[in-house]
């Protein structure tokens, strides 16, 4: 009984992403099928950073092709392969970033930037070529965070090369200030720090930029959605209901400003007493689900208040890095999946298909 290349596909089609939901065949991830005999070659092309998830894919989509009735060998690889998404209308996706995602709070102390550098930190883990712009001007901590106290090179006296740790490419205004000194600026002036920050920067060749955003719905979070490509958003928020309030609101001001809510993550979520495991919701319950649920947006996940993630940040080393296997790393790494695959769902950019138009009245 001779394999047919149908019979392949149907076979693949059965076998389902635990990531995305969808079969391997009508979400296109089946490339170079080709059948030559009894022998089956193919490879599966995911389009979000998943390295952690290759090994058990690959093998689900194997056992299923080896299930046909007459099949010799069957050999598959596996990759991902990240491509620049639509932004908001009239802004053009930056040539050395293909995706810009937003970390924002609607007020401060709710762990914002901990869950950016993790989420950063995450995608990387994962494959991906991340960097991190920390654009809290008032309050800059990745330098901290990230365990990094050197200040950027110029190679051209215009430009800045990121710093990097744990492989993820760096850019903050900590790094050029004492990190005593207050910043005592007005809006235009932090406005213009943060697109050069974000311009000057030599990026190199990114598959997302996570952006640490200033708690609030102020100056910078206007220009970002002015003058920024951005992908989507996250929202962090707590269970508290002011910091829900608050989180709303950053909800809501995005939604006006045409970028997408890639999904909403609640920290300190519950406590669990360090002495006899005794879990409670000191700060409410359920009202990151709850408010999901009522604005149509995703929850990625729920993070503990424990003083690991806490005392893993301040030292330079997040939790991502320092205990990969642990339970929040395994959150932190969920969280960073889901947001990448609503990045990959979304329109690509088609902005580099086109040639530009240039009308002139000679």
């Amino acid at each position: 009984m001779s394999i047919t290349v149908e019979a392949v596909k149907t076979a693949l089609a059965g076998v389902i992403d635990p990531n995305t939901g969808r079969d391997l065949v009508s979400s296109k991830a089946i490339r170079n099928l080709e059948v030559n005999g009894a022998d089956v070659r193919f490879d599966i092309e995911l389009g979000y950073p998943g390295k952690s998830q290759f090994d058990s894919i690959r093998g689900a989509a194997v056992a299923a092709v080896r299930a046909l009735p007459g099949v010799g060998g069957v050999s598959a690889g596996i990759s991902a392969k990240i491509t620049a998404h639509a932004v908001q209308r009239g802004i053009k996706v930056m040539n050395n970033i293909k995706n810009i995602i937003v970390v924002a709070s609607g007020k401060g102390g709710v762990g914002k930037s901990t869950t950016a550098v993790n989420l950063a930190l995450a995608l990387a883990s994962e494959g991906a070529q991340v960097g991190i712009l920390d654009a809290d001007i008032y309050g800059p901590s990745q330098p901290m965070m990230l365990g990094i106290s050197a200040q950027p090179e110029t190679l051209d006296g215009k430009t800045m090369e990121p710093l990097e740790n744990h492989g993820v490419q760096v850019a903050s205004i900590g790094f050029m200030i004492d990190p005593d000194q207050p910043m005592v600026w007005r809006g235009p002036m932090v406005v213009q720090a943060l697109q050069q920050l974000l311009e000057q920067t030599n990026w190199r060749d990114l598959d997302y930029l996570v952006v640490d955003m200033p708690p609030g719905t102020g100056d910078i979070q206007l220009t970002l959605s002015q003058k920024v490509p951005v992908t989507g958003a996250v929202i962090v928020t707590t269970p508290q209901d002011i910091a829900l309030l608050d989180a709303r609101k950053g909800l809501k001001m995005f939604e006006k400003v045409d970028i997408p809510i890639l999904g909403v993550v609640e920290n300190m979520s519950t406590h669990i007493c360090s002495n006899c495991g005794h879990e409670e919701s000191i700060f409410g319950h359920g009202g990151g689900q709850k408010m999901c649920a009522e604005y149509g947006v995703d929850f990625l996940g729920a993070l503990p208040l424990t003083m690991t993630i806490r005392e893993q940040a301040d030292s330079g080393r997040p939790t991502v890095v320092a205990d990969p296997d642990g339970k929040e790393a395994q959150i932190y790494k969920a969280i960073a999946r889901k947001v990448a695959i609503r990045v990959a769902e979304k329109a690509k950019d088609m902005t580099s298909k086109f040639p530009s138009i240039v009308i002139k009245n000679d």
